[in-house]
Formats: C-alpha cells, structure tokens, sequence
C-alpha cells in the first residue's frame, strides 16, 4: 500500500492507491467503496488497515454517500450505526481527530483545510458535482465554521485528465458553459472535458490561493482504480483530518 501524504500546520491529508488489500478481481486490491458489488467484510477490513497505516482511528472516519450533486453536511462525528447516511458529496467538520473521507475511480477528490481556524472539507467532483458547483459549496460552509478561503491549503488527487476523458462535444459545450476551465481535448484530438483543471478554476475563483494537484491520472495508471477504463472495480479513498 502506497498512500500520498501531507500536512499543513496540523491538517492531514492522504489519498490511496489500490494495492495492499484483500479484495479479489476486479477489486483487487485496496478497494475501500462499500457499494460497488464487492465483499463487504473485505472492504471493512480493507479500510480498517488504511485507517491503521494512516494512524487514524476506523472508527472515526466519516464516509458519504454520494451521489454527484452539491449537497454538503457539517458533521461532529460519524453516522449512528444504522443510520442512512445522507446524499453528500462534501463534509465539513471542525472537530480534531475526525477523518472526512471521499471515495473516487476517475472523479477529483479534493481535500481542504483552514489551519487558523481548525475546519477540514472533504468533496467529490466529478463532472456532474463540478458543474453543480460542490466544491465552491464546500468551500462557503467551511467560511460559514469561520475559515477564510485566503488561509485555506487544498489539495486534489488522482483523477482521469483532460488528456483521457473523452466526452460528446455537445456534453464539453455544456460543462464548459458553466466551468470554461474544464474545456479540453484528448491527447487523440476529440473532445474532452477537464474536471480537475475545471475544480482549481473554481479554487480560485473562491478565493483559495494555495492549491496543490495530483499528478496522477487514473486512467493511465494501473496503480488506481478507473471506471472508465475497467467499469467493474474498486474505489480510491481521499482522506483529511485536523489533530
């Protein structure tokens, strides 16, 4: 298991790669997404060895249920056992020692922090989310726990690029209408749409200066999950935290 790690004044960030884990083609092997067919024990357990190599506690991680939209949930800590678990694609808490976590296989995770005022977001931007505008929504419940999007660090990880996202022109004319940024063309001349460049457009646009991206582009490594490239498989977790 590789995992991508930073910190920022005592915000944590990470994001995985696949190896590492138990789960069996096509999960193989670090799959950490609980609703893409695989065994549920073996995710379970896949998640508790990320939460151990990240020396965080499994049972202080807060998950989403995502569903490409906007919404975003303040959270003091994870849901109730039994509990349905709201349609996010964003969380926000300021309390220490709880991990936000994001689930992806080609979508942009983007984790961000407010060191000064102790508030951590996690989101999930996929073409849909960005045009929706999640990361601008995560970005204002953040100010509204009292960060400043001046102070804030983001960071995105892997993600399929421009370069490999191949989408209808029709479909590029429209995300590009809302997000211009995420206008683009693949690396065989056909249109394609941008996510990752189109969520740092919007970074900026909110005001948040230090930003950071992953160079990574799921699609073109085998070290990552894809859903593009493989439909059936395993989920990517982005994770942040504040000591």
């Amino acid at each position: 298991m590789t995992i991508e790690r930073h910190t920022a004044n005592g915000a944590h960030f990470a994001f995985t790669d696949r190896w590492g884990g138990g789960s069996a083609v096509p999960y193989e092997e670090l799959n950490l997404g609980g609703a893409v067919g695989d065994d549920p024990v073996v995710v379970g357990a896949n998640r508790a060895e990320a939460a151990r190599i990240l020396g965080i506690a499994s049972d202080r991680v807060v998950w989403m249920n995502q569903v490409h939209g906007r919404d975003v949930a303040v959270v003091d800590g994870p849901w109730a056992a039994g509990q349905d678990v709201p349609a996010v694609d964003a969380v926000v808490t300021t309390r220490r020692g709880l991990a936000l976590a994001v689930l992806t296989a080609d979508c942009t995770p983007v984790l961000l922090a407010d060191p000064v005022a102790g508030v951590v977001a996690a989101a999930h931007a996929g073409r849909p989310g960005l045009v929706a505008g999640v990361v601008p929504a995560a970005v204002a419940a953040m100010v509204s726990l009292g960060a400043e999007p001046a102070r804030m660090v983001a960071r995105t990880g892997p993600a399929v690029c421009g370069r490999c996202y191949e989408v209808p022109a029709a479909m590029r004319d429209e995300v590009a209408a809302v997000v211009p940024a995420a206008f683009a063309e693949t690396s065989w001349g056909t249109p394609a749409v941008d996510v990752v460049a189109g969520v740092h457009a919007q970074l900026a646009e909110a005001g948040v200066v230090e930003t950071h991206r992953s160079p990574v582009c799921t699609l073109e490594s085998r070290d990552h999950f894809s859903y593009r490239r493989d439909r059936v498989t395993g989920r990517l977790a982005g994770y942040i935290w504040w000591d």
